[in-house]
């Protein structure tokens, strides 16, 4: 595991806070091809809140917060899993398969048996991290107008 850790943190606190805006630079700088906006960042966590969270996991290197996975149990025996981020000076170490993992453990715990997430098809590097974790297409669940893959996967 080298010198890296994931641990749960407040979903509403400062790690937190911290890893979301460096989530949304990285994937809304990818939408747009250019470099995003803080203006852009703060209209992304108006439309997509958090309040719903049942927990927020991040990824530490040397006491470092590089990496995060939020998931929200959307009915009782379903998780679904959000913002999973790994800074890029950080990723290819397998901090992004530990946090989702980790989530996967957090929801058994929680009566979860399945799991559920939604992503662009430009996050190339999450669809293959997710398939080779057993995650499948699924049939769209949502209407995220940013969703063109769904998968699913049997906890």
């Amino acid at each position: 595991m080298g010198n890296w850790s994931v641990r749960p943190v407040d979903p509403f606190g400062d790690t937190a806070s911290a890893l979301v805006r460096a989530y949304l630079h990285d994937i809304v700088s990818r939408y747009h091809g250019r470099p995003a906006t803080e203006a852009e960042v703060d209209l992304a966590i108006a439309d997509d809140p958090t309040d719903d969270q049942t927990g927020f996991l991040a990824a530490e290197v040397a006491g470092e917060p590089v990496g995060c996975a939020a998931f929200r149990m959307v009915t009782e025996d379903t998780v679904e899993l959000k913002r999973v981020h790994v800074l890029r000076e950080h990723r290819g170490q397998g901090l992004g398969r530990a946090l989702v993992e980790a989530v996967e453990r957090a929801a058994r715990d929680l009566g979860a048996r399945q799991a559920r997430l939604d992503t662009r098809s430009d996050l190339i590097e999450a669809r293959a991290m997710y398939a080779a974790l057993g995650y499948r297409e699924v049939e769209p669940f949502n209407d995220d107008p940013y969703a063109h893959h769904w998968f699913g996967k049997r906890l």
